[in-house]
């Protein structure tokens, strides 16, 4: 009796292999040739899943950046504890800062595949951000979207940029604890967290 085919299966190992492909070689320099190697998958199945090697990045991104929302859910009530979950899981996924750093590389400020779900997937981001700052927990100083945009360019550039790290920062456990809790203060005051009120906040009643 021959194997039974499991596509599910098939799609999995594909995802891993492409994964590890692009994020080393980006879109470009990437081979479905070796990912169907090491996916132990037919090049041609490759191909009638995904149609060609940009649709398959875009996928294959698309997932991990899904899997980071729901392992790392936004936290806008506390953004130091949430920027040092999400330096965590960069730097035990380094594969995801790198996907995304070669899609910069590949389209740049061009339209990227996909685009209006990506506009979904960092809108509902930043709202929590949004209603955060109704709120008066965190400051309004500075708007969601871009408060955002920093926050996630603090917890990932240290994995985007490991021998800047390195030269700048040192690579002793003391130098990586001072940068994290150099990265958590830097939140807090872009987010108006470290002040004992939050910039906006609503005053309560004065005894």
């Amino acid at each position: 009796m021959g194997a039974v085919r499991d596509p599910e299966a098939t799609k999995a190992r594909i995802f891993a292999a492409a994964t590890a492909e692009f994020a080393a070689y980006g879109i470009a320099g990437a081979r479905i040739d070796r990912i169907a190697r090491e996916a132990r998958a037919n090049k041609q199945l490759i191909y009638a899943y995904y149609g060609n090697k940009a649709e398959l990045f875009s996928q294959v991104l698309e997932k991990r950046l899904m899997e980071l929302a729901v392992a790392i859910p936004v936290d806008a009530e506390d953004p130091d504890g949430w920027i040092d979950r999400l330096m965590d899981y960069h730097a035990a996924h380094p594969e995801l800062v790198r996907l995304v750093f070669w899609e910069g590389l590949e389209y740049g400020t061009g339209g990227i595949p996909h685009e209006e779900e990506r506009r979904r997937h960092y809108a509902r981001k930043a709202a929590a951000f949004e209603e955060a700052q109704a709120k008066g927990v965190i400051s309004a100083g500075i708007p969601a979207p871009d408060l955002l945009f920093l926050l996630i360019a603090l917890a990932s550039w240290s994995t985007v940029q490991p021998q800047m790290r390195r030269v700048l920062v040192g690579e002793t456990d003391d130098d990586m604890a001072r940068l994290r809790q150099s990265v958590r203060t830097a939140a807090r005051r872009l987010t108006g967290t470290d002040a004992p009120a939050a910039a906006g906040a609503v005053a309560g009643p004065v005894a």
